[in-house]
């Protein structure tokens, strides 16, 4: 064999990524099927290689006979002196082969099975090693396109990036350099396939994590990325150190991170933003660029969310064709309508949101209730326990004493107590207003009552102490409210004191 066999073996293992052993193994196996297709048998075939310079040598293994019956495993003794003068009868003896005697037929498909066997182990090993790098980002050149797939050159082997995985913002050239991310690695009959991406939220996550070192060591972890490749990608990040920032940290100094990260998505914008595990909080960070200035939670089991956003912030915060809200939808997995205050006010919702849009504005009024079927925590047998004894009205309910209670035909003292339960609950305010029986908090009736009786009082003092003063100047009568004179216009002014007080008693 010849000597440039050494050269040629470590190339194809350095550029094929095959190992030496398993090239040597293909040779010996090509070797002796040649063999065999000479001889009829491989038994007595041995491929010997020479470590330094890699040479190849077959041998043919004869023994030393008197009279020869197989001549291809058997040789004279007069003949085996010719190689070896020592020997003797029942020695075996190493006779190298020719490997131009081989069968020209046998040769070429020795060859044959040895190119495939070759290319059947390259295609192992490199599903092997490229199956571990399935995650990870990879550099590649661009090679060529074909039906809007571009091949890129990763050395040993090469990717394909399929038109779907591509960013609709970027043009690609000859030989440009391609930062990708492995999607997948199958083995195929043409060969290995590895499916390269650069649209996965897998991708912009690992260009964060060569940009900032934070998220690298786990400082910062990110929750959760959306994209929309080529548009824009809102990405959500917390911190497990109190002292970094965690918005801070992927933006950089100046904004020098969060620069280098567009530029690799060919200026794809990208919103960064703190997660919340308040879902009110998270939502209106979601909906940046911007400003929130509500969050109500419509059905927090169906996961239904209505932000409220200024006239001017309403085209912002739903985006482009709807991109910016989608976005924020799928980043919180809530259901996010934005709407503005007068939107708002138009809609049809249920009492118990408008209550807690009222206490989230900081309105607490209270609708009015006036039937028992309306008061908080009652049931349906209480409400038709009370209309058997003719009681619909909150205003009877509450006027009954604890007698006119036990009374109650059907009443037993479970639901007496419950009812007397749900009294006590419901008509706290009125006890704090000093009106009616011992109290209801939501009974806005009861509140009424109380509020109006207030009024009343008011205006009866009001009316007294109109007429207490008279002016100075006319001698009409005047109030304690009044700046000036209504009959002569002449100034006013009140002062108390001790004495004033005392002519007042």
């Amino acid at each position: 064999m010849s000597s440039d066999m050494a050269k040629a073996i470590k190339q194809m293992s350095q550029e094929r990524g095959v190992p030496e052993e398993l090239i040597f193994k293909t040779i010996e196996e090509a070797l002796l099927a040649a063999y065999k297709k000479k001889y009829g048998t491989v038994e007595n075939a041995v491929v010997k290689f020479n470590e330094e310079t890699s040479d190849v040598t077959v041998y043919s293994r004869k023994k030393i006979v008197d009279d020869i019956d197989d001549p291809v495993t058997e040789i004279l003794l007069n003949e085996a002196l010719t190689f070896n003068e020592a020997c003797e009868l029942g020695d075996e003896l190493l006779i190298e082969v020719n490997p131009k005697e081989f069968d020209r037929n046998a040769v070429q498909s020795a060859k044959q099975r040895a190119k495939q066997t070759l290319k059947d182990i390259q295609k192992d090993t490199l599903y092997s090693e490229f199956k571990e790098k399935v995650g990870e980002m990879i550099i590649g050149y661009y090679q060529r396109e074909r039906n809007g797939n571009i091949y890129v050159d990763l050395g040993k082997t090469e990717g394909i990036l399929p038109k779907k995985y591509q960013s609709p913002r970027e043009l690609y050239h000859a030989n440009d350099r391609i930062k990708a991310y492995i999607y997948e690695v199958n083995k195929t009959p043409g060969g290995l396939q590895i499916v390269l991406s650069r649209t996965h939220t897998e991708f912009v996550k690992k260009i964060f994590e060569l940009e900032v070192p934070e998220i690298y060591d786990h400082t910062v972890e990110i929750f959760k990325i959306v994209r929309e490749p080529g548009y824009r990608t809102k990405i959500a990040v917390y911190s497990n150190r109190e002292d970094v920032d965690p918005v801070g940290a992927c933006v950089g100094l100046k904004g020098v991170r969060i620069q280098a990260i567009v530029k690799e998505l060919e200026g794809e914008k990208i919103d960064i933003l703190k997660y919340d595990a308040n879902p009110i909080h998270f939502i209106k960070n979601a909906l940046s660029p911007a400003d929130v200035e509500h969050v109500i939670i419509l059905d927090e089991s169906k996961k239904q969310a209505l932000a409220l956003v200024d006239d001017t912030q309403l085209s912002l915060a739903i985006g482009k064709q709807g991109l910016n809200v989608r976005l924020a939808n799928r980043l919180v997995d809530w259901n996010i309508d934005v709407k503005t205050n007068a939107q708002f006010e138009e809609m049809d919702i249920s009492m118990e949101t408008k209550k807690a849009v009222s206490a989230l504005f900081g309105d607490v009024e209270e609708e009015e209730i006036e039937n028992v079927s309306e008061l908080p925590g009652i049931t349906e047998e209480l409400v038709a326990l009370l209309k058997n004894n003719n009681i619909e009205l909150i205003e009877t309910l509450v006027s009954m004493d604890d007698n006119g209670l036990n009374s109650l035909e059907g009443i037993t003292e479970e639901s007496l107590a419950k009812l007397k339960k749900i009294l006590e609950d419901s008509i706290e305010i009125v006890e704090e207003e000093g009106a009616g029986r011992g109290g209801e908090a939501s009974s806005e009736y009861a509140g009424q009552e109380a509020d109006s009786s207030e009024e009343a009082e008011a205006e009866e003092a009001g009316e007294e102490e109109e007429g207490a003063y008279e002016c100075p100047e006319c001698g009409g009568s005047i109030g304690i409210e009044m700046t000036a004179c209504p009959h002569c216009g002449v100034g006013l002014s009140f002062e108390d004191s001790e004495e004033s007080e005392g002519t007042e008693e």
